[in-house]
């Protein structure tokens, strides 16, 4: 991942870059099918940053999760096992842990199984529970193979151009109803969307 992460032209676009993140601990959001590259933008683009030097993700509990923890560990990130259908509740309740001792936290909001580009309510809960902001993170490669699965997921090309967006922060407030958890997940989906071009 390391070497093909080193091969590729980046640029970031939207006005915003890790420079500016919050001086707080944040919540990264990001589709699944983009997840080839995020440790390493992580790794050198996030991490230096002591608000931001520590991590922990949540990844599914099936055997594609275990082979993730294990390259998350790889890259200095603690995993958490869980999803909306296997053991939801207790990966929200140690992502929380996890957030009460300083670390940023990073979710597959349309994961694991889909559908793909639709954002769930566990990102929502999760940022009303901790108080941290979403920052939506995607990334647009040129060159690329999609596999087929369910989301389409991307490999890159090496030497391809990759144009990265960091969205605003997306703050959930404590007292929020349904209502508003609502709205704030589709303004997700679509700041998230947006940064895909369709594809």
């Amino acid at each position: 991942m390391r070497l093909l992460a080193g091969t590729l032209r980046y640029r970031v676009t939207g006005g915003r870059d890790s420079a500016t993140f919050p001086e707080e601990p944040v919540i990264f959001a990001l589709w699944h099918n983009r997840l080839c590259l995020c440790m390493k933008v992580y790794e050198g683009m996030v991490r230096p940053q002591p608000t931001h030097d520590r991590l922990a993700a949540l990844t599914s509990a099936s055997k594609d999760g275990a082979l993730l923890s294990t390259i998350l560990q790889n890259f200095g990130v603690q995993p958490v096992r869980g999803s909306s259908s296997r053991r939801g509740g207790q990966a929200l309740l140690e992502l929380t842990s996890w957030a009460g001792r300083g670390y940023n936290l990073a979710v597959t909001p349309d994961g694991p199984r889909g559908p793909r580009y639709v954002v769930q309510e566990g990102v929502i809960a999760l940022a009303q529970v901790t108080g941290m902001p979403i920052i939506p993170y995607s990334c647009q490669v040129d060159w690329k193979i999609r596999v087929k699965s369910w989301d389409r997921f991307q490999i890159p090309l090496p030497f391809s151009r990759c144009e990265m967006t960091f969205g605003e922060p997306i703050r959930v407030p404590r007292e929020a109803t349904n209502e508003d958890r609502a709205q704030l997940g589709e303004h997700l989906q679509d700041v998230l969307l947006a940064g895909t071009r369709g594809e």
